[in-house]
């Protein structure tokens, strides 16, 4: 895949999740619609990792929390996926977390429990402070 800009990426991302849910639809498992949406994305010829660890540091320290990223496309991209009608603003700010801790600008929250996905897509992108 060429190099492309995380708009462009997160396009590409996007369009491969509407694919999986035109055909699966809502109501199935957060697993279901991560499996069918690997499937996606290489037939896409998108790079992706599944169920990536993210570091967590405290005080100098490394800590195993056993935390995952579902998705990461590219190393560049989070993508979160969700199958409930829990709350979008804690998985925002989960997401938020992940880029912070993983050092990335942008993420998906994608909950395909929806009718339409549109509905239940939410970007997050972490401003950087700027250097002094």
């Amino acid at each position: 895949m060429a190099t492309s800009s995380l708009d462009e990426l997160s396009q590409q991302v996007i369009a491969a999740c509407i694919e999986v849910h035109r055909e699966l639809g809502p109501g199935l498992l957060e697993s279901a619609y991560e499996a069918c949406l690997a499937k996606e994305l290489l037939l896409r010829g998108m790079p992706f990792r599944r169920q990536v660890p993210v570091p967590l540091v405290y005080k100098g320290e490394p800590v195993e929390a056993g935390f995952r990223v579902d998705l990461l496309i590219d190393d560049r991209l989070i993508l979160e996926l969700k199958a409930d009608h829990g709350n979008v603003n804690l998985a925002r700010a989960q997401l938020l977390t992940y880029l912070k801790l993983m050092d990335l600008h942008l993420g998906l929250v994608v909950n395909f429990n929806h009718l339409r996905l549109v509905d239940g897509l939410t970007r997050v992108v972490l401003d950087l402070p700027e250097a002094p």
